[in-house]
């Protein structure tokens, strides 16, 4: 699991060819943590497919917003430098998050 943050996102993520999934967390977002061991094991088992990255928008604020993460958490899939699908808020449960991976593997 790759950690970004505002120097690494661009060429990680937004100039990387394939599908990259961006978990983007922020300090004290009680949901983030808990859903991040559930990422980490995706990251395990999907990792060969698809690269994982998280990034911790309290200190990328601009980039968040630039990406419209407006709130938290966000699992985020990009394909060539574009958000192709999301999970966000209430809808990233660990099981609509590994569904959303399956489906773009």
């Amino acid at each position: 699991m790759l950690e970004l943050d505002k120097n690494t996102f661009e060429a990680e993520v937004l100039q990387a060819p394939g599908k990259i999934l961006v978990d983007f967390y922020g300090d004290g977002c009680v949901p983030c943590a808990a859903l991040m061991p559930h990422v980490h094991a995706f990251a395990e088992t999907y990792g060969d497919k698809i690269k994982f990255c998280a990034l911790n928008t309290t200190k990328a604020r601009r980039l968040a917003i630039s990406q419209k993460v407006m709130g938290l958490p966000v699992i985020a899939i990009y394909e060539n430098g574009v958000m192709i699908d999301s999970r966000v808020k209430d809808d990233a449960t660990p099981e609509a998050v590994e569904e959303m991976i399956k489906a773009h593997c």
